[in-house]
């Protein structure tokens, strides 16, 4: 009740919802259009049927690669020699209409086929060409949870920085074209190096001032969501164990003792001074790319990654949690939640503690599972649709 309570009664809050659903020549759905009511939806049904696959699709309404992080050409429609279409595939495409407050809004993406590497995606808003990925994130937020998930906290931090990163994304949409921004200087930076020939020093150091201050400004962002998602699991809330969180890396050391902008010249200097030993490592030894995201259990005190397989999906559920409840205070808004085959493995109480915290927040979820029984709990606040075979019934 409490989470109740602390979502719906400080500010009116803004939950949009898909309420249409139109894929062309994604996956194994050479074209689906979807009426959805503005609630959670539940996807059950076989493994391998496809439910998965439509979560895939809305993952791609929030920048990036969507929660699978296939390339773009995987994601096209393949027809098997033996089953012959009429129709060839063509580039894949997901359309949605979002309900909300602010009424409805029209949001397309694909891949864009003209694309020298195949490799580059397409966004309208409203019928209108977005010029970045940025305007997903300035739209809504979408947060997944899938089961190679499960190994967050062991896995290699590169995984950590993409979920945090996702997260940040909710409080501050430009941070998706900071990391971007980042990541391009840094490859040119790299390419430059890896060359033979001497490089204009002009050049690199015009793209080291470019890493420096996007490196900053994407480590300080990452600080701030981390501190807040900190204070917000320094008690925990419900059937979920909250998380200890904080941030490790040299550069994100450094804006606990330096203003930003002194911290954007120390980092300038170093990769000047590491041109020599990056070209021989092959790598950027030092920005937010080496940064971490690290957690431990709030009660018992020990690290994520040596707690239970059970334990640790709890945390994560937890963290998700905590962000919806921070979006809802500090933006009024509650993010689209993405929970791949999340109920198999909760206890009944913390099924019905999940979804109980789902309906509190007047958010939609999507929610997959082979048994429908698994949901019962949702039966008043989502809709049940079977997937059989790429087939959708309700």
């Amino acid at each position: 009740m409490r989470l109740a309570i602390s979502l719906a009664s400080e500010r009116v809050l803004s939950a949009a919802s898909v309420t249409r659903l139109a894929l062309t020549d994604f996956r194994g759905y050479a074209a689906l259009r979807l009426g959805l009511a503005p609630r959670s939806v539940v996807l059950t049904g076989p493994n391998g049927a496809g439910k998965t696959n439509l979560l895939e699709a809305v993952s791609f309404l929030a920048p990036g690669r969507g929660l699978r992080r296939a390339r773009l050409s995987d994601i096209d429609r393949r027809v098997p020699p033996a089953r012959p279409t009429a129709r060839a595939p063509g580039p894949w495409a997901v359309a949605v209409t979002l309900t909300g407050p602010r009424g409805e809004t029209a949001i397309g993406t694909g891949r864009d086929a003209a694309s020298a590497t195949g490799e580059r995606r397409l966004v309208q808003i409203d019928g209108k060409a977005a010029p970045t990925q940025t305007a997903l994130a300035e739209q809504l937020c979408v947060i997944w949870l899938t089961p190679q998930m499960d190994r967050l906290f062991t896995e290699a931090a590169a995984a950590r920085r993409r979920f945090l990163d996702r997260l940040v994304y909710g409080f501050d949409p430009g941070h998706v074209h900071r990391v971007s921004a980042y990541e391009r200087a840094m490859r040119e930076r790299m390419r430059l190096l890896a060359e033979k020939s001497p490089t204009d020093p002009g050049w690199l150091a015009a793209l080291e001032a470019r890493m420096a201050e996007h490196g900053v400004a994407v480590a300080a962002a990452r600080r701030n969501t981390v501190a807040a998602l900190d204070e917000a699991g320094a008690t925990p809330e419900g059937a979920f164990p909250s998380a200890r969180l904080g941030l490790t890396g040299e550069l994100e050391s450094w804006l606990e003792t330096m203003p930003a902008l002194a911290a954007e010249e120390a980092f300038a200097r170093r990769l000047a001074a590491a041109r020599a030993a990056d070209a021989a490592q092959g790598v950027t030894a030092l920005g937010p790319h080496r940064g971490d995201l690290a957690a431990y259990h709030s009660e018992t005190h020990i690290s994520a990654a040596q707690c239970s397989t059970g334990e640790q999906k709890a945390l994560l559920i937890g963290i998700v949690l905590a962000f919806a409840r921070l979006m809802a205070r500090r933006r009024g808004e509650v993010p689209i939640l993405l929970l791949d085959e999340v109920a198999a493995h909760l206890d009944r109480v913390r099924r019905g503690a999940l979804f109980a915290q789902i309906a509190a927040s007047r958010g939609q979820a999507w929610l997959t599972g082979t048994d429908r029984n698994l949901f019962d709990g949702m039966s008043d606040a989502a809709q049940f649709l079977t997937v059989t075979d790429g087939v959708i019934s309700s």
